[in-house]
C-alpha cells in the first residue's frame, strides 16, 4: 500500500467513482436496506495471475461509505490461480456494491499488466536483458500501470517527456541528422542525463556511436541486424530493442546481447484478469 500511496491514488479513485456512480447508485439504493452489513469475498478466476493493485480496494470501499474492515488481502506480486481468495472485506453492503465495479476494474487491469510482464521477464531470465515498459499507457493511469509493470518484475522506461532524452525519427528529421540531434541534446541535457537515440539502420547506429550517444534504441531490426548493431556499438553503449517484440520472439532478441527490451504491449494490450466479488450475509 505504501507504493500505491506515493502514486496519489485518492484522486484517481475519486475520478473513477465520479464517472461510475454519478449522482448516486440507484439500484443499490432501491434494493439494499440502509445499515445492513455483510462480507465481500473477491475470488480469482484465472489459471494463473500475478496480483497487482489489491491495495486500491479498501480506499475505494472507504470512498463509497462502506466503513470497511479488512479481513484478508493477498499481497501484490502474489502468484494466484482459479479459486484463490484475493481479498475479504466486511462492511456496509450498500458501499460494497457501489464500489464493486471500480475496485474490480482496477485490480483486473493492473493484474493483467503484472501477469503479462512476468511472462516476458521469465522468458529472458537467463540473459542480461531487462524488460521495460513504454509511454503507451492509458491517459491518467500511467503511474498505476508502471507500478504494475514493476510488480510483474519489469522495469520502467521514461515516466514522461521531462524524465529523459530519447531522440526519435521525427526529432532526427527536424534536427537534420543523427549527429545534429545528439549535439542539440548535449547542449540542453545536464551531465547526469543519458542521451538515447532511435536508429532504424546500421548506418545510423555507426553515426550515433561516432556522435557520442549513451544509448541506442534499435527500431524494428532483424536478429542479424541487432547482432551487428551490438558489435558496432560496443559494450559501452546501452542497447535497447523496440518493435516486433512478442513472447514468441523476446528470448531470441535477448540472446543477441542487448541490454533493454521495451514492450509497449505490457500496458496497451494486457488482458484484464477475470476476478469476481461475492457477498455473504446479504
Amino acid at each position: 500500500m505504501d507504493a500505491l500511496s506515493q502514486i496519489g491514488i485518492d484522486a484517481i479513485v475519486r475520478r473513477a467513482l465520479a464517472e461510475d456512480v454519478g449522482a448516486g447508485d440507484i439500484t443499490t439504493a432501491a434494493t439494499v436496506p440502509a445499515g445492513k452489513r455483510g462480507i465481500a469475498k473477491i475470488i480469482v478466476k484465472e489459471p494463473e495471475m500475478v496480483l497487482a493493485g489489491g491495495g486500491m480496494i479498501e480506499p475505494i470501499f472507504r470512498a463509497t461509505g462502506t466503513q470497511p474492515r479488512l479481513v484478508y488481502l493477498a499481497p501484490d506480486g502474489a502468484r494466484m490461480k482459479t479459486g484463490d481468495l484475493l481479498g475479504e472485506f466486511e462492511g456496509l453492503l450498500a458501499g460494497l456494491l457501489t464500489g464493486e465495479r471500480v475496485a474490480l476494474n482496477f485490480v483486473q487491469l493492473l493484474s493483467g499488466i503484472a501477469t503479462m510482464t512476468r511472462h516476458f521477464v521469465d522468458a529472458v531470465a537467463q540473459t542480461r536483458a531487462r524488460i521495460v515498459d513504454t509511454r503507451k499507457t492509458h491517459p491518467g493511469l500511467r503511474a498505476l500501470e508502471k507500478y504494475a509493470v514493476r510488480i510483474g518484475g519489469g522495469h520502467n522506461h521514461r515516466f514522461g517527456l521531462d524524465s529523459g532524452i530519447l531522440i526519435k525519427e521525427n526529432h532526427i528529421a527536424a534536427a537534420g541528422s543523427v549527429a545534429g540531434a545528439i549535439q542539440g541534446a548535449r547542449r540542453l541535457a545536464p551531465h547526469s542525463m543519458r542521451v538515447e537515440i532511435e536508429c532504424e539502420t546500421l548506418v545510423q547506429v555507426e553515426e550515433a556511436r561516432r556522435a557520442g550517444a549513451d544509448a541506442i534504441l534499435l527500431d524494428n531490426m532483424t536478429l542479424a541486424e541487432i547482432r551487428a548493431a551490438r558489435t558496432t556499438a560496443g559494450e559501452d553503449i546501452l542497447l535497447e530493442v523496440s518493435g516486433g517484440v512478442s513472447l514468441d520472439t523476446v528470448a531470441s532478441i535477448a540472446a543477441t546481447g542487448v541490454d533493454i527490451i521495451s514492450v509497449g504491449a505490457l500496458t496497451h494490450s494486457a488482458r484484464s484478469m477475470d476476478i469476481s466479488m461475492r457477498l455473504e450475509g446479504a
